[in-house]
């Protein structure tokens, strides 16, 4: 009898993480990327979802909790892709040394890394949108903004690790990290994106804190 695939879809949260606890890789680190980003969306819409939309803001409110919907669906589908990269990467670098296993690792690599780049990009797209209930949101639910910009800067610095280690990775087949710049420009400006964006979380996140978590002001 074939084992079923675990993924964010078709298992429960306890199936998923015990799968993320076995020395497999698959589910691995870029999978649990995917997996945080769908718990800031989340509760991006919940926020949302308790805002008064008052002065006019219905509309606003009501396309950030849309966006947040959608991209709790899509940060769990690029999740589960992360899972079969994942196989890739390790299948290449599992071959014997030779041209085959560099164009494997190659392959494998840049693919691994276009996905966490993605998820990337979908995390920053976010960012604009919890920071608006930062300031405008439910004030009694303060503190679910800051645990969803803590998801948030999870999935952006997990996404950011990735890209460079992927990238990194090239270097077994010959190529040194000056070669690996200029060959994927776009990769490597994608790191750099996403380290400003970790900062960008980061001062809002203290802006902010001292609302969330009172008690450390005494």
């Amino acid at each position: 009898m074939q084992e079923r695939d675990i993924t964010t879809q078709s298992s429960t949260v306890e199936e998923w993480t015990q799968a993320l606890a076995e020395s497999t890789g698959s589910p691995g680190g870029g999978a649990g990327t995917g997996v945080m980003l769908a718990v800031a969306a989340s509760l991006v819409s919940m926020v949302a979802g308790y805002t008064d939309a008052a002065d006019g803001r219905q509309g606003t409110v009501d396309s950030i909790r849309a966006r947040a919907r959608t991209l709790r669906q899509e940060a769990l589908r690029l999740a589960d892709e992360d899972s079969a990269a994942s196989r890739a990467f390790g299948a290449a670098f599992r071959l014997e040394p030779g041209p085959e296993r560099d164009e494997a690792v190659r392959g494998a690599s840049v693919e691994a890394a276009k996905a966490s780049a993605v998820l990337g990009d979908h995390a920053i797209a976010a960012f604009d949108d919890l920071a608006w209930l930062a300031t405008h949101g439910n004030k009694a639910l303060i503190a679910d903004v800051v645990v969803a910009f803590g998801a948030l800067r999870a999935a952006v610095a997990g996404a950011r690790t990735n890209v460079s280690f992927d990238l990194a990775s090239l270097r077994s087949t010959g190529a040194s990290l000056e070669q690996i710049r200029d060959q994927q420009p776009d990769l490597w400006a994608a790191v750099e994106k996403l380290t400003e964006a970790m900062d960008r979380i980061d001062r809002l996140t203290a802006a902010i804190d001292h609302r969330a978590a009172p008690t450390d002001a005494t």
